[in-house]
């Protein structure tokens, strides 16, 4: 019996030798000649397998140094594969491996510019025999209890766009738990993927194969764009400069039927990112991007974003000359980069079926931003469109988004602050909808420089827009844009508007500011302003001696052909209601205005100060005329009241407008008199009473002159003076008062081209005239003079002064303090200068104003802030010399003399220095206007220190005399009597 048992024995272990010289030897040397041989037999590169160790007792299979590629360059291979697999496998049905461990995998994922994938090259396997279609059946059945992958590489390159792809990952880190095949089984799952550049991805969570489902978490941290962003550039014509980005999102993947992903406590931070276009032109630059809170259902379709939050975004947009926007463009002129199943596809291929008319257009996706913020953003705009190109930063731009909804099924909030330009400022904030559009913003500005328009006027008008700021607090409504439907409600104003006639380079209209209070348009229909409050208004109007304006020069002919044109006619198309316009009341605040008619000789000008009134209410839609009550002063002294109403948008229907000027120097109005009467006017006052009154193009005017104390000067030659006696006349005419009374009555139809007032007004003056030559029934005595023992006839100014001196002011004190005694007389005062004199003060005080306006001139084309006037401004000497070339040949009309370029700078300098102080030497205007400030400056220490009635001093002509010895210039005093 022991011997039967020490055989079983010993065949026992015989068997077990067998059994381990199989597994351990024989087994583990034919399965690696038999996998070598096949992948000699089938592989396209060489591959090699090193060896092979199974345990036939643990059931461990280990596989080591598999190789697929070119020495030293495989494509796919690995260091060690090890699997243990579980003998209780045999009996459960199901192949069960206790751990696999895969070391160092290494893989070469490459595209080629064909399309082709290299892996898909590796190998040529026999085609497979055709089999019978079966029913699916349940997956194999198999559980991996461990599954680890340890430093994996992975080499990707993609030759398929414009410009290679190609990235790495070095260390790939994989472990699986519980990998099973078998249905609803999950698997723990942790990935960690390195690349030497910096970028890595965290991926946790559980995988099911039975249906193919995972859920888990996704991390990618410092990821480089420039890796992918080829595919990107393929689509979009932008490239890229700098870009980061990092990624984390929780997710639910499922397969089981439709695909189901689900993406939440998602977050995403780009920082920094750059791009510009294929020419080197920059487009964006971003500091930094994050969204966080976001997440997305492929099922429902659906992304939502929490937050999103940018700082320094940078872009730049320009408007073309063809009307596009260059960011336009550039998309539209991006060529579509055909795929590799493009390139491969024949020429001839058949046309692609359309689709059918009726196919149900696809459920759209919806996006929700719930809050978006965007902080010192700079946006670069330009408009080349315009023959001069305009440009406008607008920044820092701060802006909040919330409640966005893609669907519009609820308008979202915006809120938007920015600076504009240099100092403007820009607040928009209200609800916006898309879809159709519409919006109600609240939108204040302040400050924005209105000479950014100067490119769009230019085309039209000769104008310089040297100043301009627009404050504004309204209210938008838009309903609509097609048609468009907006309304805008609110208040506005503009401060220090200045232009500049160009052709002359002198004022035109400016005002110090203007209001409109109660702002309401609605596009298409009506504008209207409650109130319109103009503060300091000036403006500028004279007749050039061809008898055109000064308006009329400065526009500019516009083709008959032009976008502009009107349409045919000059009619606005009947079926087009026009729209109406209503202002309820124009107020005018210290207004002012300058008059000049150049056909006479001397010209003739004028100014009016001090205008202040109102306008009631003006509507094209309604024939009620608006009132007028303005008041104001010609030449400072002279009242002048203008009341009514009248009806701006037709004259000819309704008006009703009466004008009173009391005491207006009739000196003022030498240049008509000399044309017309043939006469100088030495002095006098005029005091005038019109009234004009207009209904159905009828005219009825009454015309009141009332002319005292007028006295003719020097005869003047004038081929349009009256053929009479008009010293004579002038006498008869006077009352004993010394006044002339006038009615000039004036009726007629304007409808009738040949009617005209002018000449009317004129044949009634002259048969005025005739009758009181006629008539020499009344005349008028001599005025009686007195005086004292102090000689008070004259005023001495220093020369190149309008200034008094204090014994002349004491003399004046005694003047003033016996013309009160003394009230029917009168005072004349003849301004005068001598050029000897006052002629090298004056220009060099005529130099200094130049030297001022010139740097006030800089300053505003800087937009620098200026004060009010240029004689308020210092101008340091070293920037005088550089003003000189230009004041030289403004003002002398030539060019400085060839010779004086060879001139050392401070030569130069004082050539052109002399030159202009002796051409403003010998400049009458500067010494006609030195009398009249010498005249001035009497009449107003007379009336505001000593107290006399301004309608008792007047000024006669002035005079050029001669200095004293002693310098001083002498100015006479002439005493008159009522």
């Amino acid at each position: 019996m022991l011997k039967g048992l020490f055989r079983a024995l010993c065949a026992l272990v015989a068997l077990v030798a067998l059994y381990s010289l199989l597994g351990f030897l024989v087994l583990p040397g034919i399965a690696l000649r038999v996998a070598n041989q096949q992948l000699t037999q089938y592989a396209n590169a060489p591959a090699h397998l090193q060896r092979i160790e199974f345990n036939p007792f643990s059931l461990e299979l280990t596989l080591w140094g598999l190789e697929i590629g070119e020495p030293g360059k495989p494509q796919v291979g690995f260091e060690r594969l090890y699997a243990n697999l579980q003998l209780d496998s045999l009996w459960k049905r199901t192949l069960r491996l206790q751990a696999v461990e895969l070391d160092k995998p290494r893989t070469e994922l490459l595209f080629a510019k064909n399309g082709q994938l290299n892996l898909t090259q590796l190998f040529t396997l026999p085609p497979s025999e055709a089999t019978p279609q079966q029913p699916p059946s349940d997956p194999f059945p198999l559980r991996i209890a461990s599954l680890t992958l340890n430093e994996g590489y992975l080499h990707f390159r993609d030759l398929r766009p414009s410009e290679p792809i190609e990235f790495l990952y070095d260390s790939m880190n994989l472990e699986l738990k519980n990998l099973s095949t078998l249905a609803n089984d999950n698997a723990d799952m942790t990935l960690v993927a390195k690349s030497p550049a910096g970028g890595r991805i965290d991926w946790a969570g559980s995988l099911s194969l039975a249906p193919i489902a995972s859920e888990g978490t996704l991390k990618i941290t410092d990821a480089k764009m420039k890796l992918w962003w080829p595919y990107v550039r393929d689509a979009l014509p932008l490239v890229l400069q700098d870009g980061m980005m990092s990624f984390d999102t929780h997710y639910r993947l499922n397969l089981a039927k439709d695909t189901e992903l689900l993406l939440d406590k998602t977050s995403l931070n780009v920082a920094p990112f750059a791009i510009k276009a294929p020419d080197g032109r920059q487009l964006a630059r971003l500091a930094s991007l994050q969204v966080s809170d976001a997440s997305l259902d492929l099922a429902k379709q659906r992304v939502v974003i929490g937050k999103i939050r940018s700082q320094k975004l940078e872009t730049w947009a320009a408007l073309e000359r063809d009307g596009q926007l260059d960011w336009q463009v550039l998309f539209a002129s991006q060529p579509k980069t055909p795929s590799a199943k493009d390139k491969a596809a024949p020429a001839t291929a058949a046309p692609k079926a359309r689709p059918k008319a009726d196919a149900a257009p696809g459920k759209p996706w919806q996006v929700l931003l719930k809050d978006v913020q965007t902080r010192n953003a700079m946006i670069h705009l330009a408009d080349r469109s315009q023959k001069e190109p305009v440009t406008l930063d607008l920044g820092p731009l701060n802006l909040n988004m919330t409640g966005y909804d893609s669907l519009n099924r609820s308008p979202f909030d915006l809120k938007l602050d920015t600076g504009v330009g240099k100092q403007g400022k820009l607040q928009a904030s209200g609800q916006v909808n898309l879809a159709p559009v519409s919006a109600k913003l609240d939108i204040n500005t302040q400050d924005i420089d209105l000479r950014i328009a100067q490119a769009y006027i230019n085309p039209y008008i000769l104008l310089e827009l040297r100043s301009g700021m627009l404050t504004s607090q309204l209210k938008l409504d838009l309903q609509g844009t097609e048609p468009l439907a907006l309304s805008v409600t609110g208040k506005a104003q503009v401060d220090q508007l200045h232009t500049l006639d160009t052709i002359k380079n002198r004022d035109l209209v400016k005002w110090q500011r203007v209001d409109a209070d109660g702002i309401r348009y609605v596009h298409g229909d009506a504008v209207s302003i409650d109130k319109l409050t103009l503060t300091q208004p000036y403006a500028r109007f004279i007749i050039n001696e061809d008898r055109t304006t000064n308006i009329d020069d400065l526009v500019i002919a516009q083709p008959a052909n032009g976008p502009a044109a009107a349409p045919a006619g000059g009619k606005t198309p009947s079926n087009e209601r026009p729209l109406g316009i209503r202002i309820g009341q124009i107020a005018i605040v210290d207004g002012s205005a300058n008059f000049a008619d150049l056909t006479l000789t001397p010209n003739f000008a004028t100014a009016a100060q001090q205008l202040s009134g109102n306008v009631g209410t003006i509507d094209n839609r309604q024939p009620t005329p608006a009132k007028v009550d303005i008041q104001g002063k010609v030449d400072r002294y002279a009242p002048v009241i203008i009341h009514g109403a009248l009806n701006p948008f037709n004259f000819m229907e309704s008006l009703d407008i009466a004008a009173s000027f009391r005491r207006v120097e009739l000196t003022t109005l030498t240049p008509y008199s000399g044309k017309f009467a043939g006469y100088r006017i030495r002095k006098g006052r005029l005091n005038l009473d019109l009234h004009y009154l207009i209904s159905n193009g009828q005219l009825k005017a009454e015309n009141t002159v009332l002319v005292e104390q007028l006295q003719l000067g020097d005869r003047v030659e004038s081929p349009d003076a009256l053929n009479l006696p008009v010293r004579l006349a002038v006498a008869l005419l006077k009352d004993t008062q010394g006044r002339i009374s006038l009615e000039l009555p004036v009726s007629g139809d304007l409808n009738n081209p040949q009617f005209s007032v002018m000449p009317i007004v004129w044949q009634t003056l002259r048969n005025l005239v005739l009758r009181a030559a006629q008539s020499p029934f009344k005349f008028i005595g001599g005025l009686v003079s007195g005086g004292h023992s102090q000689d008070l006839s004259t005023v001495s100014f220093a020369p190149g002064s309008s200034e008094l001196s204090a014994e002349s002011r004491s003399a004046l004190d005694t003047l003033a303090t016996g013309l009160k005694q003394r009230p029917q007389l009168r005072l004349e005062i003849e301004g005068t200068s001598a050029q000897s004199s006052d002629g090298p003060l004056l220009a060099q005080q005529r130099l200094d104003r130049e030297y001022q306006a010139t740097w006030y001139k800089i300053l505003q084309r800087r937009g620098d802030k200026v004060p009010a006037n240029a004689s308020m401004i210092a101008v340091a000497e070293d920037d005088k010399p550089a003003m000189l070339e230009g004041i030289y040949r403004t003002r002398l009309k030539q060019q400085p003399p060839a010779e004086w370029e060879q001139l050392s700078r401070e030569e130069r300098t004082r050539n052109l220095r002399d030159a202009v102080l002796k051409y403003w030497t010998e400049s009458a205007a500067l010494q006609r206007q030195l009398g009249q400030d010498r005249a001035s400056s009497i009449k107003d220490y007379l009336v505001d220190k000593g107290g006399l009635a301004d309608d008792r001093v007047y000024f006669i002509d002035t005079t050029l005399g001669k200095a004293e010895k002693d310098g001083k210039v002498i100015t006479p005093l002439h005493l008159d009597a009522g």
